[in-house]
């Protein structure tokens, strides 16, 4: 059977290199100008830059990380953001360097004690009911106040009290002094950048790729073909919105090259505070260790904003009326559109990690071709 993958993201070139293995013919269509979705990088100044925002591997998985390595080689990079409130620096998730910084602690019985009497501090009735609640009986109203509000406000484009309490089930709160944002035991940059993993999974003589190319553009054309389809955009979008729009948050990135050679000292920093209206800065050089041009850095400000039609989707709201949306859209993709497969963030409707991407189009291989 031959195949027709809508996107070249990690999903849908991850099938199509596997399809391409198994013999099949691929056609990729992106209607960007370039492949890779968005962990797509390119080169500036000597240094990988991270155009849709910080893309960190890290997975539980070892036949996972096994997988994509066999694409490039990685570093050694290890996740430490930092939170900036105010100007005040603490280390992320919320550890022990967080608590000395905060309240002068020393010892994990210390900090736990703190936390206690924080939390018993403010009075809830009964089970929280928002974000707001939900965050200081975890944490207690000044890790709250300093590294949650702000920084979660912004995010979402809503207060905290309006928000619903299961967004934030847990808060990683650690009792040593390990910055380690991840408790992955894999974890890395690709040396070189995100691009070339997909380039190479594009490269056989039975993939064909065409960017800037849309999809809806030739719609009709390409369902009354008998090609399968696996589409990896958004699937209210595939069905002209027909059951109501699925909402998501997008986001903008200012990037900018800097005359020093280093600006801010770490990869990741997030600005927790509500004035600030970026909620994180990444200096791109970081991630490969300083590697690129002496006296020039690049950095991406990051702003969260509402989406629209027409806007990048970056992350599925999954509340009550979109998990109930979304199931309606499967099912109607069953009974309209057998002859295509969903697949990706957008197509599945759940935020995937990068390793949860090629798992799940993996499993799509493994269903399409029964082995």
């Amino acid at each position: 059977m031959n195949y027709l993958v809508i996107g070249s993201g990690l999903f849908g070139s991850t099938f199509a290199y596997e399809a391409a293995k198994r013999g099949a013919q691929v056609k990729v269509i992106e209607k960007r100008d370039h492949i890779a979705g968005n962990i797509y990088t390119k080169e500036v100044e000597g240094i990988q830059v991270h155009e849709y925002g910080a893309h960190i591997f890290h997975t539980k998985m070892p036949k996972i990380w096994e997988y994509i390595n066999k694409f490039a080689d990685f570093n050694n990079y290890i996740n430490t953001p930092i939170a900036n409130y105010n100007g005040e620096i603490y280390n992320m998730p919320f550890n022990m360097n967080t608590f000395n910084k905060l309240w002068g602690v020393v010892t994990p019985e210390e900090a736990e004690k703190k936390i206690e009497d924080q939390k018993q501090s403010v009075k809830l009735n009964g089970k929280p009911q928002n974000l707001e609640e939900q965050a200081i009986s975890l944490v207690g109203p000044d890790v709250y106040k300093k590294l949650v509000k702000g920084y979660t406000e912004k995010q979402w484009g809503q207060s905290a009290t309006e928000l619903p309490a299961f967004i934030i089930r847990r808060l990683p709160v650690r009792f040593t002094y390990n910055n380690n944002y991840f408790d992955d035991p894999y974890q890395g940059i690709p040396i070189g950048g995100y691009t070339q993993i997909i380039e190479k999974m594009l490269a056989s003589d039975l993939v064909e790729v065409e960017t800037n190319t849309d999809f809806f553009d030739k719609k009709e054309e390409y369902l009354k073909s008998d090609t399968k389809i696996i589409y990896t955009g958004m699937i209210d979008q595939f069905f002209d919105y027909e059951l109501g729009e699925l909402e998501y948050r997008s986001l903008e990135f200012e990037t900018e090259v800097k005359d020093v050679d280093n600006y801010q000292g770490n990869a990741v920093v997030n600005y927790t505070d509500a004035e600030t209206p970026y909620t994180r800065v990444i200096e791109h050089k970081h991630f490969e260790f300083g590697k690129g041009n002496k006296n020039k850095t690049v950095i991406t400000h990051e702003y969260p904003k509402a989406w629209h039609r027409g806007d990048e989707p970056y992350y599925p709201i999954n509340n009550k009326r979109n998990k109930e949306l979304y199931t309606r859209y499967v099912e109607l993709a069953r009974k309209k559109a057998p002859n295509v497969v969903f697949g990706g963030r957008l197509g599945q409707y759940r935020y995937y990690n990068m390793d949860q991407t090629i798992m799940a189009a993996l499993q799509t291989v493994k269903k399409e071709f029964g082995e």
